[in-house]
């Protein structure tokens, strides 16, 4: 029975700034708690769950922030999980539906702890309990931020390819010079990179429907790879065009799909082919593999999302979820690079076998997540902890 749950915010190695279609990804001031990791203990029975999720806003589409993370866990899941079994996960997603909906974030990072709680007292990791290691090897894509000048572009998407052997990569979009600069970006970096290396775009909901069709014409000549989410989330009609004029080219939902509800919505629309999973966004992993039944059942391939930025957890979670899921009804590659202690370290645990070969990694093996935390670390870099009994 789960008996104490402790909550942390901990500091990030370095402040990373991306620039996307809704303006700036920043992770903040180091002493700031805003945008910074909540990380989560989940005491039961002798094992302690850990999991670790960094609310994207302020400046995104998801509504969690750091603090509505802490105030939903502390003052109401929280107290709710004392007393309940680990493995009552159904029980407790109802509660969590029940007692308050939505918050995403902060579902979903309990609901990581608990699983990881799960494998630990069981000795076997994550993914044998939602599936089994389908993809031991996990391909992995690399996220590119948009830019004032295209060549800071090309040289993160260089960097990718030649430091860390990424073959997929993602182009944000909605420049706000308009359309015509994107495919300019598409461009150069095809160019720079040549025609082997799989090209995606991203405008975060950040194109008109008008913008949408006409930058797909152009780029279609220049080999695009697959489109994610160019438009409003609730224009499914309109996803519906684009997908017609995409022609095979896969059309992504993100900022569309939140819930299983939406899953629903967007399958009997046939509005895209791919659904696009990040467990901070769908409420953790019991929601991704709902999720995920119903893309199979409508013939929808999934993208596994999310930067994971500095987080061992974030990303071993996400691995999890890749892994158990087979090779054919997964497109594109895992985005949870900044993780893997690649462009900066992951504060809590800075050395780790979880890393970058060849543009692939391996889903940890131990026990839970299979990633172990240096307790000293997380006391000096906690910002703010809070305890429930």
């Amino acid at each position: 029975m789960i008996d104490r749950i402790e909550i942390y915010v901990t500091k990030l190695s370095t402040r990373l700034k991306r620039i996307f279609s809704s303006g700036t990804y920043d992770t903040g001031p180091n002493d700031s708690i805003t945008s910074k990791p909540v990380l989560v203990k989940i005491y039961a029975d002798g094992v302690i769950g850990i999991a670790q999720i960094r609310p994207i806003s302020p400046g995104h589409f998801v509504a969690d922030t750091t603090q509505s993370m802490i105030a939903a866990i502390k003052e109401i899941y929280g107290p709710a999980l004392i007393g309940r079994s680990i493995f009552d996960l159904e029980s407790i997603n109802e509660m969590f539906d029940n007692r308050l909906a939505n918050n995403p974030a902060a579902r979903a990072v309990l609901d990581i702890a608990i699983r990881d709680a799960q494998g630990k007292a069981l000795g076997t990791p994550i993914y044998n309990l939602i599936g089994g290691s389908c993809q031991p090897k996990i391909p992995l894509e690399w996220s590119v931020s948009m830019a004032e000048n295209v060549q800071t572009i090309i040289d993160e998407s260089i960097k990718a390819v030649d430091e860390y052997g990424i073959r997929i990569l993602c182009l944000k979009m909605a420049d706000y010079r308009g359309w015509k600069q994107d495919v300019l970006h598409f461009e150069a970096v095809r160019k720079a990179l040549g025609d082997d290396i799989m090209i995606g775009i991203d405008p975060n909901a950040g194109w008109s429907l008008t913008d949408s069709l006409l930058a797909i014409h152009e780029l279609k000549k220049l080999g695009l790879g697959y489109i994610e989410q160019p438009i409003a989330r609730h224009d499914l009609h309109g996803m519906q065009m684009i997908k017609t004029a995409a022609a095979g080219i896969p059309v992504m939902a993100d900022e569309a799909l939140f819930t299983i509800q939406d899953a629903h919505n967007l399958a009997q629309h046939r509005a895209v082919d791919v659904f696009c999973i990040k467990l901070y966004k769908v409420g953790g992993i019991s929601n991704a593999k709902k999720i995920a039944a119903i893309a199979e059942a409508a013939n929808i391939q999934l993208n596994c999302g999310g930067l994971a930025v500095q987080s061992q957890l974030e990303a071993a979670a996400a691995a999890h979820f890749y892994s158990s899921t087979p090779k054919a009804r997964m497109m594109g590659a895992a985005e949870f690079v900044f993780g893997l202690n690649s462009t900066a370290k992951d504060p809590l645990c800075p050395e780790s076998d979880f890393k970058i070969i060849n543009g692939y990694v391996e889903v940890p093996q131990g026990p839970g997540l299979g990633i172990i935390i240096d307790e000293t670390l997380l006391k000096n870099n906690t910002l703010l902890q809070e305890h429930i009994n």
